[in-house]
């Protein structure tokens, strides 16, 4: 199956939002997220001028994947950023490069840019993906701070 990608349209909503449900609440991602939630990142990709940018991947006429980027600026490394927020294929379009193409296509579109994701560490595959994209594992420690009324479902931790 051949799989291309281009930015997703209006469209897409009900086919991307299905995906994200599917990718929030499985082991590949630490919180399992919210319909608010996920409307508002369609909608921010939808919305020119923010900072999220869609992409849907394409196998003929299907969808089969999204991907969400989000551009901000590194003051770490003085060049903007690009973050991989999501990228998500279902499990038969996995496993045919079209993740690796697509990241080789970010670093190709945005030479100036450090691209930088996350990936919970149990998530082999993707790393691997990422790893042979030529990412490297930071040995940062995250924190977060979220207002209360966030609509996330995101676990308390303490250290």
């Amino acid at each position: 199956m051949e799989i291309t990608w281009r930015e997703m349209t209006r469209a897409d909503f009900d086919t991307v939002y299905a995906m994200m449900r599917a990718f929030y609440t499985s082991p590949a991602v630490l919180s399992d997220g919210s319909d608010a939630i996920y409307r508002a990142d369609i909608e921010a990709c939808l919305t020119p001028g923010t900072p999220l940018t869609g992409y849907v991947f394409t196998a003929g006429e299907r969808l089969v994947g999204y991907a969400m980027t989000a551009e901000s600026f590194s003051t770490e490394f003085g060049r903007p950023c690009l973050w991989l927020e999501d990228l998500y294929l279902v499990p038969e379009a996995r496993g045919q490069g079209a993740g690796s193409r697509f990241l080789q296509q970010l670093a190709a579109n945005r030479p100036d840019a450090v691209l930088r994701l996350e990936a919970e560490r149990e998530n082999t595959s993707a790393v691997r993906v990422y790893t042979a994209a030529g990412f490297e594992e930071l040995p940062y420690l995250e924190l977060i701070r979220h207002p209360d009324e966030c609509a996330c479902n995101l676990p308390r931790f303490s250290v």
